[in-house]
């Protein structure tokens, strides 16, 4: 082992704040409505062509599934 030292900084004067303080203190976007999972099954091959999309477009499946409903049954 070398004979290198680190100095390690003082002691912090604050005590950390938890975590949902730390999230509202960096003002995480409020969503306007609660949000709800819905799982749908699909072919592989369509899976496969929805995911490639999405790389393409540099978007995830959720955005696309989510795009898609909404442009059919609209945000309300």
């Amino acid at each position: 082992m070398s004979g290198k030292r680190v100095s390690i900084g003082a002691r912090p004067s604050q005590p950390a704040m938890d975590a949902d303080a730390w999230v509202q203190e960096r003002g995480a976007p409020e969503t306007p409505e609660k949000v709800q999972r819905l799982t749908v099954d699909v072919p592989a091959s369509l899976h496969r062509k929805i995911k490639a999309a999405g790389a393409l477009e540099g978007r995830t499946i959720s955005e696309i599934v989510r795009d898609l409903l909404i442009q059919k049954y609209g945000n309300h």
